[in-house]
């Protein structure tokens, strides 16, 4: 029975964790709000030249039309077991805090808990 009651508040928590993803178009709608995006890594950049060395993740759409960036700073990349510009071309999600910038909405990721790169393709709205 604690079997069935484990399972099925897993199941639930899952249910519950994936209501909270949204598509990176919609992630101007939810400024200042914690939230999980999922899209493809379409462009990837290390600016290592540019002021605080930022990495820049844009999903679904490349920069310079880019609807949504994680954005890594320099002082976090050694934190990551491999340069998260190797994301390009994957499907993860994004969790953090989401900020506007110069009307873009970015998360930005200090820690590599705060991405998850999926198996599967994403899913497009």
């Amino acid at each position: 029975m604690r079997t069935i009651v484990f399972l099925a508040v897993t199941f639930l928590a899952h249910i519950a964790a994936a209501a909270d993803q949204i598509f990176p178009l919609e992630a101007s709608n939810h400024f200042e709000e914690q939230s999980t995006v999922c899209g493809v890594v379409v462009s990837a950049k290390y600016a290592i030249s540019t002021r605080g060395s930022p990495t820049f993740l844009n999903l679904d759409k490349p920069y310079p039309n880019h609807i949504f960036t994680a954005l890594i700073w320099g002082v976090d990349r050694p934190k990551f077991t491999s340069p998260p510009e190797n994301l390009e071309g994957n499907c993860i999600c994004v969790s953090g805090l989401i900020k506007l910038y110069k009307d873009k909405p970015q998360i930005i990721v200090a820690d590599p808990a705060q991405i998850v790169s999926l198996d599967q393709k994403c899913i497009r709205p």
